[in-house]
């Protein structure tokens, strides 16, 4: 039976660096993102099939500020817009004139926007991470310890100190790519940016928990 001993002391040993490597991920990026309050950006987001055939494109600008805020424009092709005060989050269609409300639940933070607006502590608490650097570009992937989310994986590219990808990985192979331009970390943001005046007949659809 000596065999079986030495494949588990073998895998035990190779769970090692592994698992330290998961901790200094999780550390390093608990470091880059205590210091954000503030975010700024254009974007340009594609959601590419399994087979990395482009499905859609779009851009826009989003703005954060943490914990909880969030707005995200979406310019082209079609105008919608995300908004959230830290407490609910609104989408907005101003092409259908319908807006629906609903909580900012633990499901609704499980998107990547608002995972950033989140604290880093949550952050490294709900997802396993680790971390891989190429040059200036240091990638985080975060891999959900529960099953209820709407990603398999979300990666996590910083240039310097500087968020400046997204990428998430659905359960079906699909991705959704965003690269930030234009980026700017910690300068003041208007509070009312973060609240949104619905046109007046606009269909509001209020969603419960």
């Amino acid at each position: 039976m000596k065999w079986k001993t030495s494949l588990v002391a073998g895998a035990l040993l190779a769970l090692t660096p592994l698992t330290a490597l998961a901790n200094e991920g999780a550390e390093r990026l608990t470091r880059m993102l205590e210091p954000l309050t503030t975010y700024t950006a254009e974007f340009d987001q594609k959601i590419l099939d399994s087979g990395g055939q482009r499905l859609q494109e779009a851009t826009g600008q989003m703005w954060l500020a943490r914990p909880g805020r969030f707005r995200w424009e979406v310019d082209a092709p079609y105008e919608q817009i995300v908004v959230s005060d830290g407490e609910e989050v609104t989408l907005y269609d101003p092409d259908l004139e319908q807006a629906t409300v609903q909580a900012l639940d633990e499901r609704v933070t499980h998107t990547p926007a608002l995972l950033l607006s989140g604290s880093a502590d949550e952050l490294t608490e709900s997802y396993d991470v680790t971390r891989s650097q190429q040059g200036t570009a240091e990638t985080f992937t975060l891999t959900p310890k529960s099953s209820d989310t709407l990603f398999e994986t979300l990666k996590m590219t910083f240039y310097g100190e500087t968020l400046g990808r997204l990428e998430m990985t659905d359960s079906t192979g699909q991705r959704t790519a965003i690269e930030f331009d234009n980026a700017e970390q910690n300068a003041e943001i208007a509070d009312s940016r973060f609240s949104l005046e619905l046109p007046e007949g606009t269909d509001v659809i209020e969603q419960t928990r």
